[in-house]
């Protein structure tokens, strides 16, 4: 059973580049996704097919109108039978791999893609069933942010990257991925760590768990308290503590 992930925007071409390569491609050639784009212009009235107005009490930029958005979303939910909506926003709650993973479950998504100054406070109230973030930052609109998503959902799925490796990856265990080298072996000057040449996996082992924690406590502290650690990541948490503390 595929997921629909119909995507409402009114810059329908921006996805053209990102929904046809790599893993995004292969989840819709596998059928796990389903991806289409509406343009809320197609749902306006007037012949202008205008989408976005001034903003009531005044104010600079443009605002997108409500009506247009809530005729594509009742149009879609009509046609899939429903469907979760939600709308990118940088009011919304931050997207993380926990809440990636509950998506992926759902059967029908609508990702609605505000621009210029947002959208009409309405359809946040009264439309949207959840409004999610990808980060403390400003964009031009929720474009991108509807393509972080897609490409983050089409990970989760049999086939299009293999179930153990995606256990591994940065953040599904709540900390971040060890450090990857490559050859060759001593790039100017800069050598690959000694152990990994050693052949004894469980030495390897324990080297990647530590740098793994070693760079989640330096660069994302609060990362570790929600972490699924192993007896063995505490003990070694513990030693980075003890090193710390005799720096």
């Amino acid at each position: 059973m595929s997921l629909y992930i119909d995507v409402i925007s009114i810059f329908p071409e921006a996805f053209i580049g990102p929904l046809n390569f790599s893993i995004v491609k292969r989840a819709q050639q596998l059928g796990h996704i389903v991806v289409n784009i509406f343009n809320p212009r197609d749902f306006t009235e007037d012949k202008y097919r205008k989408v976005d107005d001034y903003p009531y009490g005044g104010g600079r930029g443009m605002v997108l109108k409500p009506e247009p958005i809530f005729r594509a979303v009742e149009y879609i939910k009509e046609l899939r039978g429903g469907g979760k909506t939600i709308l990118l926003s940088p009011q919304g709650i931050p997207l993380t791999q926990h809440l990636v993973e509950e998506l992926s479950r759902e059967n029908n998504l609508i990702l609605i893609c505000g621009h210029y100054e947002g959208v009409d406070e309405r359809v946040a109230l009264y439309l949207a069933d959840l409004e999610i973030s990808i980060g403390d930052y400003v964009l031009s609109g929720g474009e991108i942010p509807a393509m972080v998503i897609i490409d983050a959902i089409s990970r989760m799925f049999p086939q299009v990257i293999d179930s153990e490796v995606v256990k591994e990856e940065s953040f599904c265990r709540g900390i971040f991925d060890y450090p990857q080298y490559t050859r060759p072996y001593d790039f100017r000057g800069y050598k690959v760590p000694e152990v990994l040449l050693s052949g004894n996996h469980k030495r390897i082992e324990l080297y990647r768990k530590k740098e793994a924690l070693r760079k989640t406590l330096e660069r994302r502290p609060d990362l570790i308290g929600k972490a699924k650690l192993t007896e063995i990541d505490i003990e070694i948490l513990q030693e980075l503590f003890d090193e710390i503390a005799r720096r």
